[in-house]
């Protein structure tokens, strides 16, 4: 099958990595915050962080702020090149959190983190004026998963210079959208994130600040969330970073029969895949297992050398 055209401005040419075509990306070579990342060479793991009471995996166990903090520094600890921040569940069986509430839950977090790292911090936000603060402490990232659907998302990235993640999704955050349906969904998502990429273009963003996610399971049954990890490749030759949010989500749980607490197989699985095909940033709630599973993958298909070498040499 074809890949989708391009975006203006992006080739879909690139380097062989073994049995894989990678698309060459604008400015591969990022500085994102403090850190640096050559995302032809190289996997970023962004560790979660949800400073929420009724977050769908930890169910509230780093609503408290010293926790939250403590969490991400351990994720650092443990290989996390980047943070992401969340005050607001997606999920609509949630209850409403304002505006005011939302930057009292992840500004703090964001102003501790980047006191004591150089860690990348991003926050999990569709609102303009959550961006435009969690920018002015420190974030370097806006993980918008309603896909600068909101124009005053796309005005805000603009004069900041953040970087945005822009996730497919059909309906906005914390709003039920039943049985969804896709001509193709792969070609649907594809369709949707070059769509977002030229508004972006459009409202002042450089490709150079754009990172694409489609969006594993929002708004997606599980058929169609495997759809698009089998088919991953044909997202990653849009040419941009691509982000893939799977961890611990419904699908892998539908399709392996695990509970929630129960997905970290499953998960890393799912991440190796998704490299394999072209991503380039695994966002993750278990930092440690899915570092080593990154690191082997970019090593197997050539991006990097063994940490050391002595058996046989």
């Amino acid at each position: 099958m074809p890949a989708p055209d391009a975006p203006s401005g992006f080739s879909l040419d690139g380097p062989m990595s073994p049995g894989f075509t990678l698309p060459s990306l604008v400015a591969p070579v990022r500085t994102i915050g403090r850190r640096t990342f050559d995302f032809d060479r190289q996997v970023a793991v962004m560790a979660i962080v949800n400073r929420t009471p009724d977050s769908f995996y930890d169910k509230g166990e780093n609503y408290a702020l010293e926790r939250a903090v403590e969490s991400a520094l351990v994720a650092v600890a443990d290989g996390a090149d980047w943070v992401d921040v969340g005050g607001v569940p997606f999920s609509p069986d949630t209850p409403e959190v304002s505006v005011a509430e939302e930057l009292d839950r992840v500004l703090p977090v964001v102003e501790a983190l980047t006191a004591r790292s150089d860690v990348v911090v991003s926050v999990d936000t569709y609102r303009p004026e959550v961006a435009r603060a969690a920018v002015a402490a420190g974030a370097a990232v806006i993980n918008d998963t309603y896909g600068l659907r909101d124009p005053g998302m796309a005005e805000a990235v603009a004069e900041t210079g953040a970087t945005i993640v822009v996730a497919h999704s059909l309906a906005a955050p914390h709003t039920h959208h039943r049985k969804p349906q896709y001509a193709d969904v792969v070609h649907d998502v594809a369709r949707f994130l070059r769509d977002r990429v030229a508004f972006a273009e459009r409202h002042g963003i450089a490709p150079e600040q754009l990172v694409i996610d489609p969006g594993h399971d929002l708004n997606k049954n599980t058929l169609h969330t495997l759809e698009i990890t089998r088919r991953l490749a044909e997202i990653t030759a849009i040419g941009l970073p691509t982000l893939v949010a799977l961890s611990n989500k419904d699908f892998i749980g539908e399709t392996i029969d695990r509970p929630r607490g129960d997905r970290v197989y499953g998960s890393v699985a799912a991440a190796a895949l998704c490299v394999a095909q072209g991503a380039r940033i695994v966002r993750v709630h278990n930092v440690r297992p899915t570092v080593d599973a990154v690191r082997l993958t970019e090593a197997v298909l050539g991006l990097r050398e063994p940490a050391y070498l002595a058996h046989n040499m």
